[in-house]
């Protein structure tokens, strides 16, 4: 850390981790009208506007802007788009193999995402009601090219502008949502990528702060969260480290905000998370809530903030992830062969705090590893002394040197900040999630207290409210 990082004045780190966006997609349009460089004067490595990839007849699409004027702009690109090891391949690539050495040409976005309208189309042609993906009508290979701007993301552009912005900051693996998320919470993944049901069996920071006698909470839609289930240290944790949002608010304006917290969306097609095609501007009155109830609280002028999306979910970015990832060398071996060693798309990632200056880029510095999930876990290290989870988390670099401040900010930035609300109907509403599906399978396969059966089936009615009411029902 630079000398005069402020870490120690940190008490509280909370983190909110949404669905499935890249930098580029969010955030890419920031500073653009600025041609690229933020209030401090530091570059910022955003879109000009000029990016294109190729489509299946060669031609160029352009990147393009949304604007809250237009139709869907908070269900844009139209459809979910390829998620996973082998589609970011086709992404980075153009191919789903990786060549050797792994240099990415970031030119494979349109053409997967035209092969990937076709196996939702397909897909949707024979599938259960409730199991249909969402396609809007009209949504077209191009439309993965678009871009959100300050004005359709009001909130998010006004905290990264507010606060600190990082542009270099990369999802842990080159995959999808729950390899990600362990990672997050583990500096590992145990060699999975992919989303198919895991309960891991590797320590947590959850375990890894328990152990310090240093607390923490996890708060979701349901008093169980999805993050419980996924690894033993904190699936047997007290019932008194998770709760509800209102839980979290109850816990901001008490002044009662544990060492660390690790906040979920709600995940149902209906809810906050963003993942596309869901309702990105309920994400935006999320990050607003979230923002204002530590605001108001009386531990703010001590709390560090981050908020930031688990991986890309085939949305566009221009910058080619980094090779140079340290693996956890916790010996595991990587599925499709993968070893680790680089990097997944960037995402965006936006921290608060009144110990950090106004319009500041915060990356790693020279020769240092990039920022990733596994800095949140790096910072909790290096201001509490902890030991690493994995080599991972070890080579990271945390997040203490963008605390700058002697004297915390008395300013509101979203004190005239209104967060946005779609106009049309969700499209998505009749649809069960990806992850409503990862949370219920959790569910039925441990046991809760008091439980007694090792399984419960999941429910037979395919709607989001069967699955929702399935997973309170045992959990709460």
């Amino acid at each position: 850390m630079a000398h005069g990082s402020r870490l120690s004045a940190m008490e509280h780190l909370v983190v909110l981790m949404l669905e499935n966006r890249s930098f580029d997609h969010l955030l890419g349009f920031l500073y653009t009208n600025q041609n690229n460089v933020a209030p401090s004067g530091q570059p910022y490595e955003g879109l000009t506007g000029t990016e294109s990839n190729p489509d299946k007849q060669g031609q160029p699409v352009k990147v393009s802007q949304i604007l809250p004027t237009d139709a869907h702009p908070y269900f844009t690109p139209g459809a979910n788009p390829g998620e996973g090891y082998k589609p970011t391949n086709a992404q980075l690539f153009g191919s789903i193999t990786a060549p050797s050495p792994p240099t990415a040409t970031m030119d494979g976005f349109v053409t997967n995402f035209a092969d990937t309208l076709v196996q939702r189309t397909q897909q949707a042609q024979h599938s259960p009601p409730g199991h249909r993906p969402t396609i809007i009508p009209g949504t077209t290979d191009g439309d993965i090219m678009r871009c959100h701007t300050p004005q359709s993301l009001p909130v998010l552009a006004a905290l990264a502008r507010g606060y600190a912005v990082c542009d270099h900051w990369f999802s842990p693996a080159p995959t999808e949502t729950m390899p990600n998320r362990a990672f997050a919470c583990a500096a590992t993944s145990q060699g999975h990528m992919d989303d198919h049901t895991h309960t891991f069996t590797c320590p947590s920071i959850f375990g890894l702060l328990s152990k310090n006698n240093l607390d923490w909470k996890v708060y979701g839609n349901v008093s169980d969260p999805l993050t419980r289930g996924n690894f033993p240290d904190i699936h047997s944790a007290s019932a008194n480290h998770f709760g509800v949002f209102t839980d979290f608010q109850a816990a901001a304006r008490t002044g009662a905000l544990t060492t660390f917290t690790f906040l979920e969306p709600s995940w149902s097609a209906t809810g906050s998370s963003e993942h596309p095609v869901d309702d990105v501007a309920k994400g935006e009155q999320l990050i607003q809530q979230v923002y204002r109830t530590l605001h108001d609280s009386p531990a703010w002028e001590k709390t560090l903030l981050v908020i930031t999306y688990d991986e890309h979910g085939g949305c566009y970015d221009h910058v080619p992830p980094p090779a140079t990832a340290t693996p956890p060398g916790d010996g595991t071996a990587g599925e499709f062969g993968f070893d680790f060693a680089r990097f997944g798309v960037r995402v965006p990632a936006v921290l608060v705090s009144p110990l950090i200056d106004q319009g500041i880029v915060f990356r790693a510095p020279a020769n240092a590893a990039p920022l990733d999930h596994t800095s949140v876990l790096k910072t909790l290290e290096e201001r509490w002394s902890l030991p690493s989870l994995t080599k991972r988390d070890a080579a990271a670099t945390g997040l203490g040197d963008v605390l700058t401040r002697t004297a915390p900010r008395t300013d509101d930035v979203l004190a005239h900040v209104a967060a946005p609300a779609a106009a049309a109907v969700n499209p998505s509403a009749g649809e069960i999630s990806h992850l409503q599906e990862i949370h219920a399978d959790l569910v039925a396969r441990q046991l809760v207290p008091g439980a007694r059966e090792l399984y419960r089936p999941l429910p037979t009615e395919a709607t989001p409210e069967a699955y929702e009411e399935f997973i309170r029902a045992h959990t709460e």
